[in-house]
C-alpha cells in the first residue's frame, strides 16, 4: 500500500466476484464496477488493476483470477457485458466459516490479497453473499491489512433489507409479468373449465410472484389468484377460491410461490422434493405447482395443468427492464466510488425518492445489519384473504419493469460476452 497526501486515499488493486443465482442484470453490475474503476483511475488513480475471481470466493482461494482491466480495455465490450445474462465470472454458493472458528482460512485470504496488492473487494450477490462480505469485514477489523470491502446487491428474490429493491429483480419481474400475460391469453381461447397453476421462484419472500399481477394496473389482465409465502397456505381455502373463480369463468389462472408452506411449516411441494439442502441449509424447492395440480385434479376433477417457470425467469435478458439494467450499472459504479472515498464494510443500496414520479438514488449501509435478514412483501400489499396482492402493490412494482434495452444481435441471436 502507498499512502497519499490525501489520507483517505488507499492505493492498490481491486477484485470483484459474483455469487449466488445468476440474473439478467448481475453482469450489468459487473460492468458498472469495471466502469467505476476506469472512472476512479481517471479521477485519482487510487485503483490499479481490477481482477475478477472466477466462481466467487472459491476462485479467489484457488487464485483463479482474470485481469478485467485488460480484458475490458474496449468500452464496446463493456456495453455487450451489460446485456449479457447470467454471471460472466461464474458463481458459487460457498459458506464461509466464522472468523473466530477458522482464523487460518481468513489468514490465507489476506495472504492472497497481499500477494496481488488487493485493497478493494467487491462482491456482487444476494443474502448469502452478504454473509460472506460481513464475515470478511469482521475479520479485517482485527487484522493489520487495510482494505475497503463492499457488498453489491443482486437477487431476483428482492429480499435484501434496507435497499428499496435489488438489481436483477426488475428484469425477472418484467419477464414474469409478460409471461403471465401470454399464459392468460393462451388459456382464454377455450370454454372448457380448466385451471392453470404457474409456479414462480421465491423461497421466503413473494415479490416475484406478486409481480405476476402487475398487468392488472396496466390493462386489467392478471392471474385470478396469487399466493405468497408470507401467508400460510390452506388447501381447503385454496379449493374454495378456485371453485369460486370457476363459477365466474371457465379458465382460472393461479400464480404460486415455490416457497408456500402449510400451517405446520412443511412446504406445499415437499412431497415432490428430494429433501436435499444446499450449503447454507436451504431446501431445494420445486414441485409446488405440480402438487397443487394433483390436488385440484383429485378435489375438483376439471382439466388442470401446472407451469414451472424455473430458471427461465432468472436470466431473460432479451426482455430485461431498462430501469433494472441502468440501476445495476449505477450501483456497481457507485460501489467503486464509495470505496475510493473511504466507505467499507457496507452494502450499496438503491433508495426510492419521494414524489409521484419514480426516481432512485444510491446509498450504502452497514452490511452486518443486512446479512441473513429477509425483506418480506409488506402486509399492506396482500389482500385480507391472502389469495392476491393489492393494486398498491402492483403500482409500487410497475416502475421497476419500465423500459427496454437495445440489444445487439448476430444472425438472429443476441451477442453475449463469454469470459
Amino acid at each position: 500500500m502507498r499512502k497519499d497526501r490525501d489520507m483517505n486515499k488507499l492505493v492498490g488493486n481491486a477484485v470483484v466476484g459474483q455469487s449466488g443465482g445468476p440474473t439478467a442484470a448481475i453482469n450489468a453490475t459487473l460492468a458498472g464496477v469495471i466502469r467505476g474503476v476506469k472512472d476512479t483511475n481517471n479521477h485519482d488513480g487510487a485503483i490499479g488493476k481490477l481482477y475478477g475471481m472466477r466462481n466467487g470466493v472459491e476462485g479467489l482461494i484457488k487464485e483463479n483470477l482474470i485481469d478485467l482491466t485488460e480484458r475490458f480495455a474496449n468500452d464496446g465490450d463493456i456495453d455487450i457485458l451489460e446485456s449479457t445474462p447470467a454471471a460472466a465470472l461464474g458463481s458459487c454458493r460457498k459458506k464461509l466459516p466464522k472468523p473466530a472458528d477458522d482464523p487460518e482460512f481468513f489468514e490465507n485470504l489476506i495472504a492472497i490479497f497481499k500477494k496481488y496488492d488487493i485493497r478493494y473487494f467487491f462482491y456482487i450477490g444476494g443474502n448469502d453473499s452478504m454473509d460472506t462480505v460481513a464475515k470478511l469485514s469482521e475479520y479485517t477489523k482485527m487484522c493489520d491489512y487495510e482494505m475497503r470491502i463492499i457488498g453489491v446487491p443482486k437477487t431476483i428474490d428482492n429480499d435484501l433489507v434496507v435497499t428499496d429493491h435489488t438489481p436483477g429483480f426488475g428484469s425477472a419481474a418484467k419477464y414474469i409479468a409478460t409471461t403471465m400475460q401470454e399464459i392468460i391469453r393462451d388459456c382464454a381461447v377455450y370454454t372448457t373449465k380448466a385451471v392453470t397453476i404457474v409456479e414462480i421462484m421465491g423461497r421466503d419472500a413473494g415479490w416475484l410472484t406478486a409481480s405476476s399481477a402487475i398487468g392488472r394496473v396496466v390493462n386489467g389482465v392478471a392471474p385470478n389468484l396469487v399466493y405468497l409465502p408470507e401467508r400460510k397456505f390452506s388447501l381447503e381455502a385454496f379449493f374454495e377460491d378456485v371453485k369460486k373463480e370457476l363459477e365466474k369463468q371457465p379458465n382460472v389462472v393461479v400464480a404460486v410461490s415455490e416457497g408456500l408452506q402449510f400451517e405446520d411449516g412443511t412446504y406445499v411441494g415437499e412431497g415432490t422434493q428430494s429433501g436435499a439442502v444446499d450449503i447454507f441449509g436451504h431446501k431445494y424447492l420445486s414441485g409446488t405447482g405440480k402438487a397443487l395440480e394433483m390436488a385440484v385434479k383429485n378435489e375438483i376433477g376439471c382439466k388442470v395443468r401446472s407451469v414451472e417457470l424455473n430458471i427461465s425467469q432468472r436470466c431473460a435478458a432479451h426482455i430485461a427492464s431498462a430501469t433494472d439494467i441502468d440501476e445495476s450499472v449505477m450501483v456497481g459504479k457507485s460501489a467503486v466510488r464509495a470505496a475510493a472515498d473511504g466507505v467499507t464494510r457496507a452494502m450499496m443500496t438503491i433508495l426510492r425518492a419521494d414524489g409521484e414520479e419514480y426516481c432512485s438514488y444510491i446509498g450504502s449501509s452497514d452490511v452486518s445489519k443486512i446479512a441473513n435478514q429477509t425483506k418480506h412483501v409488506d402486509d399492506a400489499f396482500i389482500n385480507e384473504r391472502g389469495n392476491n396482492v393489492t393494486d398498491e402493490c402492483c403500482k409500487y412494482l410497475l416502475p421497476l419493469i419500465a423500459g427496454e434495452r437495445d440489444i445487439k444481435y448476430e444472425n438472429g441471436l443476441p451477442i453475449h460476452i463469454i469470459l
